[in-house]
């Protein structure tokens, strides 16, 4: 008798502290980098989530215990043959004898890649494992929606000195961003919690607006409070869509721009057809007039905010001052002047690399070590960022990475890691498409969101190259996460149904 008692209250502890340890996973998901952490593996890392601490606390009473008691869903085993090849491409790659670089060798930056890719998969194992039920699920999404508020509120305080610049206020900001992450706040630039404004943005077009857009746009809430139409989601909504252009990320805005746009078009809910009506005859001139509207007012924002930040103005500068040429010469130059310059040349490389290692590449964080001998032929000096990385008496020399997810696998681990990674993609995919179309109105907005979240990982996906960022694996694992427990839910509706029949 005591024995069990100890046992029913030694699992209320426990499922105590897993419920504690998700929140504060949940609400640090916008800290980074995070000033106190384990860095320094590899030549060291920028990439310093907070949420890594509960994580491993998580880790050993959620995860490993499920992998004892528990099948995997099908879509984590998808994960699983990337990460195979990952694990043997590093492994040839270490046996191949390259060269250090900057004090840092091919041993420690493949363990520090493998780390990261490790801490990926881990978080996206526990977003999706951790939900037992719909009600886990919905409380996931609320605390990530308070740990994102916070994020918006300090970006907001930021704003202000944005748009009429203060020294004092700017220094008391400064001095509490030290707690936060281990670089300065930007004078002309807000960066949330983060390390810099690029990785905001990122954080607010990729993990936040797919969600709040599928709420809005089904008329869903995961919160009991709502008045008519209004609800917490569209505040936050309207909060993130104003505070975004301020980080002057021109991929943040594009993603911005382009997941409303897709969003208001074909995922908005339909109202229901009056008496005399046929499916499918009137042409849809409200979305695309609320699509004008709205785009015309992200662009006026985006536009009041350009005033403030000269750099982010050459988007439309450069249409004013640009010579006449041919088109193509035209297009060239314009991504030029805008800086995309180092990011073509980056690209270029890789697919140099990848041309002579095409099966399994050369090993996950080996891209910088094959850098310099497979650049493009053509003269540097018209790309300053990469003349200094490539210079190695350059002052605050660093590491080069890919800048590019994909560009990145295909790389370092091949035709074969960038199959398995594209096929992994493929069964979340498949998973959002069975939420989507689904009668039931909350499990289709897991399928809005889920939808929204892969063409928002589409777009910033060229844009970014660590495994270790949350955000993608987070927006995975809650697709995978609703559609574990939606196939749950309509097993027992079909024996519940089954067992009634006979």
């Amino acid at each position: 008798m005591i024995a069990g008692w100890r046992s029913v209250d030694g699992k209320k502890i426990i499922s105590s502290i897993s419920k504690i340890c998700w929140i504060l996973f949940l609400i640090t998901l916008p800290i980074s980098n995070f000033p106190i952490f384990p860095g320094g593996i590899g030549g060291g890392t920028l990439v310093r989530p907070l949420s890594l601490y509960p994580l491993i606390i998580l880790l050993i009473i959620v995860i490993l215990p499920r992998f004892i008691s528990k099948p995997l869903p099908k879509t984590v085993l998808s994960f699983l043959p990337f990460v195979v090849v990952a694990l043997v491409s590093s492994l040839i790659a270490s046996l191949q004898g390259i060269e250090s670089l900057q004090g840092v060798t091919a041993p420690e930056r493949t363990f520090r890649a493998l780390v990261t890719l490790g801490v990926g998969g881990a978080i996206y194992l526990l977003v999706t494992l951790w939900p037992e039920n719909d009600e886990d699920l919905k409380l996931s999404l609320r605390w990530l929606y308070v740990g994102f508020s916070l994020a918006l509120f300090w970006g907001t305080l930021q704003t202000i000195y944005v748009v009429h610049f203060s020294p004092r206020w700017f220094e008391l900001l400064s001095s509490a961003q030290r707690f936060i992450s281990i670089r300065k706040l930007f004078t002309n630039r807000i960066s949330g919690l983060t390390y810099e404004p690029n990785w905001f943005a990122d954080q607010i077009s990729f993990l936040l607006l797919p969600w709040l857009l599928a709420a809005v746009l089904s008329g869903y809430t995961v919160f009991k409070w709502r008045w008519r139409w209004v609800t917490i989601e569209l505040f936050l909504l309207g909060w993130a869509l104003a505070i975004l252009p301020f980080t002057f990320s021109r991929a943040g805005l594009l993603v911005m721009l382009f997941l409303v746009v897709v969003g208001l078009l074909f995922f908005r809910s339909s109202k229901k057809r009056g008496k005399g009506e046929q499916p499918g005859k009137k042409f849809p001139w409200r979305r695309i007039f609320e699509v004008v509207i709205l785009i015309t007012v992200l662009a006026a924002i985006i536009f009041f905010a350009g005033s403030r930040n000269d750099f982010f103005a050459r988007i439309w500068d450069y249409w004013e001052r640009a010579p006449n040429e041919g088109y193509v010469s035209y297009l060239i130059n314009y991504f030029d002047y805008l800086g995309f310059g180092a990011r073509f040349t980056y690209m270029e490389t890789a697919f140099e690399i990848f041309d002579q290692h095409p099966i399994l590449g050369v090993g996950l964080g080996n891209y910088v070590f094959y850098f310099n001998e497979n650049l493009p032929d053509r003269p540097l000096a018209a790309v300053p960022e990469v003349l200094r990385l490539v210079v190695p008496e350059s002052v605050g020399a660093k590491l080069i990475t890919p800048k590019n997810l994909i560009i990145k696998i295909m790389a370092e681990t091949g035709i074969l890691g960038l199959s398995t990674f594209i096929a992994f993609i493929m069964a979340i995919l498949g998973s959002a498409l069975y939420l989507w179309f689904s009668p039931n109105k909350e499990v289709k907005f897991w399928g809005i969101g889920g939808l929204l979240g892969l063409i928002a990982f589409g777009l910033v996906a060229f844009s970014f190259d660590s495994f270790a960022i949350p955000n993608m694996w987070v927006v995975f694992g809650l697709i995978t996460a609703a559609m574990r427990l939606a196939k749950k839910k309509s097993s027992s509706e079909k024996l519940v149904f089954d067992t009634t029949l006979n």
